[in-house]
């Protein structure tokens, strides 16, 4: 069976093709002419789709241990040997392997990727000894960060389950080799599995990929599934240390929404100029000493719009918090034109810098690519001409129309509560 391409671009700046490997693989390429390459294996085991708290975590530092091919020091040192890196990172949907190394390399890297997806051992010796200490370093770190807790917190009220799952283990994790042995079964299916690449040309990375993923289960034999989002919302107040820090959100369900980055754009106090507040409506009217962020979280059936709020104190938090809450609803009744044209530009500028880092490409295609929709930038940037007076309103006021998700961690007697807060 041949590779079907799905979409290829082949210009500069938007070189992305999307195929189907006749691995059964999906395999997503851009090429920017850059002399370094990196090859993502991205996978659906993030913690939306675990069995057992803490098993996606454990499976992330189980990532370049042994395989069938080679042993952890091996790993380590073959790569050292080429001058690559190795990483593993998290999100709630998925699990990225990645390696980034120079450009002709590509051969060793992808063999090393697809060793750990085909082969890997997870021995009991390397749960006790290696990765139960990384499991509990994350967990401990995660804890200290107040805007890490909060927006943990934030996404058990908004989903519950599923999205609502933490992105790390319970203190005491109880998962044990038979569980990941189990879960990773089921994740390496090939209908779960796509591999991305950059500066590397599509029809190389296809071939690999092609013979690197061979030995994966069959597609259809163990695939990922989960039920359909559905937010909730709440509130919730946790004692902490450090900054005093708020999460003030709202969610929706469905697809990723131009509408909601343009929000996230108009109300970022991100200035485009250093030094200077900037035009935000909210940046000024924010206390000394606070800050306000707004966050525009999407993922492939849902989304999390919110604001984290910190400062010294409780009270500037509190006054902030009103501030940004004051704002959102003040954008829901519409926005003049220069105000929204200006939105739209700054929102469509972060998604076409998003695409040259390997972060931002992958929270671009990590949706679109199991699905095999148009993964180009052209088509990421064209929804934003969609964007208008009308749709940004309705947008907006559907939005805050819902239950809000509200985190408090610091002290709890004195940070805001929803109703303080006028939603």
């Amino acid at each position: 069976m041949l590779s079907r391409t799905l979409n290829v671009a082949t210009r500069r700046g938007f070189a992305t093709a999307v195929s189907d490997a006749a691995s059964g693989v999906k395999v997503a390429s851009v090429d920017f002419g850059h002399p370094t390459s990196a090859v993502t294996v991205l996978v659906k085991a993030g913690p939306r789709f675990q069995s057992k708290d803490g098993l996606s975590n454990v499976l992330k530092n189980f990532a370049f241990k042994s395989t069938g091919k080679r042993s952890a020091l091996g790993t380590v040192r073959e790569a050292e040997l080429y001058g690559g890196m190795l990483s593993a990172n998290l999100t709630r949907e998925h699990l990225a392997l990645t390696a980034e190394f120079l450009r002709g390399d590509e051969a060793f890297f992808v063999d090393v990727l697809s060793s750990f997806v085909t082969s890997a051992r997870f021995t009991r010796h390397e749960l006790q000894e290696y990765v139960n200490p990384l499991v509990e370093s994350d967990t401990e770190a995660a804890s200290l960060d107040p805007v890490t807790t909060a927006m943990e917190a934030a996404h058990a009220l908004a989903f519950r389950s599923g999205l609502g799952s933490s992105l790390f283990a319970p203190a005491h994790t109880h998962v044990n080799v038979e569980d990941i042995k189990a879960f990773a079964s089921q994740s390496f299916s090939k209908d779960n599995i796509a591999v991305i690449g950059t500066n590397i040309d599509s029809s190389t990375l296809t071939k690999l990929v092609d013979a690197s993923f061979a030995g994966a289960n069959a597609a259809g034999s163990a695939s990922s599934t989960t039920p359909a989002s559905k937010y909730y919302g709440g509130e919730t107040r946790l004692a902490g240390t450090g900054p005093q820090t708020v999460f003030i959100g709202f969610g929706t369900t469905g697809s990723s929404s131009a509408e909601l980055a343009t929000l996230a754009a108009h109300l970022s106090t991100t200035p485009s100029v250093k030094w200077s507040k900037g035009l935000s409506p909210i940046a000024a009217a924010i206390p000394e000493g606070t800050q306000v962020q707004s966050v525009y979280l999407p993922y492939s059936d849902a989304s999390l719009f919110g604001f984290v709020v910190q400062g010294e104190t409780a009270e500037g938090v509190k006054e902030a918090s009103k501030v940004a809450v004051e704002a959102l609803k003040k954008a829901a009744k519409g926005l003049k034109e220069e105000e929204l044209m200006s939105a739209v530009a700054k929102a469509k500028f972060a998604a076409a810098s998003d695409v040259e880092s390997k972060e931002g490409l992958l929270n671009i295609l990590g949706s679109k690519i199991f699905t095999s929709a148009d993964a180009s930038i052209e088509s990421t940037l064209s929804t934003f001409d969609k964007v208008n007076a009308t749709s940004f309103s309705q947008a907006v006021s559907s939005l805050i129309s819902a239950k809000p998700t509200l985190v408090a961690v610091g002290d709890v007697l004195k940070l805001p509560f929803c109703d303080e807060l006028g939603i």
